[in-house]
């Protein structure tokens, strides 16, 4: 892959997000909403791929599968009006449907090509497949880490927004209530991603993506969510009950334990 590559994916970008551009207002600030997304993704891969110190053409393909990871929302949205997979389509299918059709890849090569399409499939799953090669899981896990990072930084900024400028697309669908489930926090204590079909306020919702931590790949992730103090961030929207604390502190010892040893 070139420069020249590179160059010509972010301007196809750039035209496709736009030609989902809408004059009604809710539907634009939610489109934007992934426009933004996207290029802060790109940002965060950057980052954790330097950290490793990669050769040129791994740094351009990170982030050509940053600037893709997310194309199938945009489609998505267009037709469900909804970013929720579960009640439209698994939007890494779409984007890789969405990249096949419209012949983005054509110039890379064929390893270059599959590697992208693998990235965007299966960048949203629970796990990564187990029978992937080492190459592409590389590649899925500095898109799931670089994703996760700012998806924290979405939803803090959607709780701390007022209503009426929060993106519509955005919200869980789940009351915002003192309450949270005792399942969910026991992730916290399990070191395992809390799932999603708990979730039955907004209080487990922002417990499940704490847990999200447990499933970051690299240091570099890590250091990202303590500097801009994501994690604190989220922490401070949860009730301060003696269990909730608990799990907190035991959260904060395992980000000091993967900062530590890598």
């Amino acid at each position: 892959m070139t420069e020249q590559d590179l160059s010509y994916f972010k301007n196809w970008f750039d035209d496709f997000s736009g030609s989902h551009y809408s004059q009604d207002k809710e539907d634009q600030k939610n489109i934007l909403l992934k426009v933004v997304h996207t290029h802060h993704v790109c940002e965060n891969i950057l980052e954790i791929i330097n950290s490793l110190s990669p050769g040129g053409n791994d740094k351009r393909l990170a982030e050509t599968v940053a600037l893709f990871h997310d194309i199938g929302r945009f489609p998505q949205y267009a037709r469900y009006k909804t970013f929720k997979d579960a009640v439209s389509v698994n939007h890494g299918l779409l984007g890789t449907k969405t990249l096949i059709e419209k012949n983005i890849l054509r110039d890379l090569s064929e390893d270059e090509r599959i590697l992208i399409i693998n990235t965007v499939k299966f960048h949203g799953a629970l796990a990564i497949p187990k029978d992937m090669d080492d190459r592409t899981a590389f590649f899925l896990k500095l898109v799931r880490d670089a994703d996760k990072v700012d998806i924290y930084r979405v939803f803090i900024e959607y709780y701390e927004s007022p209503a009426g400028e929060r993106a519509s697309a955005t919200a869980f669908g789940v009351p915002d209530t003192p309450e949270y489930s005792k399942i969910m926090l026991s992730s916290i204590f399990e070191r395992k991603v809390a799932s999603y079909s708990s979730i039955k306020t907004e209080n487990d919702f922002r417990i499940m993506k704490l847990s999200w931590v447990f499933d970051m790949n690299f240091r570099e992730s890590i250091r990202l969510l303590q500097e801009r103090n994501y994690i604190g961030k989220i922490a401070d929207k949860l009730p301060q009950t003696e269990e909730v604390v608990k799990a907190l502190s035991f959260l904060q010892q395992y980000v000091t334990e993967r900062l530590e040893n890598g």
